[in-house]
């Protein structure tokens, strides 16, 4: 996965500024238009566009950048169901992408929820797959009663 660079925003001039925070004061109602349709945010997604708003209009540079979380490997195994063990044989062997901060494995949560993923569809696979026939056949058993 890769992730995209931090963006870095310089402060808006002094005038923009004082207007943006004019219309901020003592509102945290904001409305986003995309292509002329009107959409709500999310309240974390509004906070986070707010407190963006928010410090243009102080004037300071603003840098944008995503995270990925990153899970300890007893974390990680403990969402995936599976050993700790287990999981960092898996990452010795390469089968899940790991990342060392010092001597720390670390772990995508994007990698272990793909890892979940194609685990299902093996599994799915496997169900749905036609049972193999055995090579011994039915009985048809031996007549019952001797009669004398």
């Amino acid at each position: 996965m890769t992730l995209i660079a931090p963006r870095v925003t310089a402060g808006l001039p002094a005038e923009d500024a004082q207007k943006l925070q004019y219309a901020l004061n003592g509102s945290n109602d904001i409305t986003v238009f995309v292509d002329g349709t009107v959409h709500r945010l999310p309240p974390a997604a509004r906070d986070a566009v707010v407190d963006l708003l928010g410090r243009f209009s102080r004037g300071e540079s603003v840098t944008v950048s995503s995270v990925e979380e990153m899970l300890t490997t007893s974390k990680a195994a403990e969402l995936a169901g599976i050993s700790h063990t287990y999981l960092r044989n898996m990452t010795d062997r390469g089968e899940i992408p790991v990342e060392y901060r010092g001597t720390h494995r670390r772990i995508r949560l994007a990698d272990i929820m793909a890892w979940l993923e194609t685990q299902k569809k093996k599994t799915a696979a496997e169900n749905t797959a036609p049972a193999a026939v055995g090579d011994s056949a039915l009985s048809k058993g031996s007549g019952g009663a001797d009669a004398s």
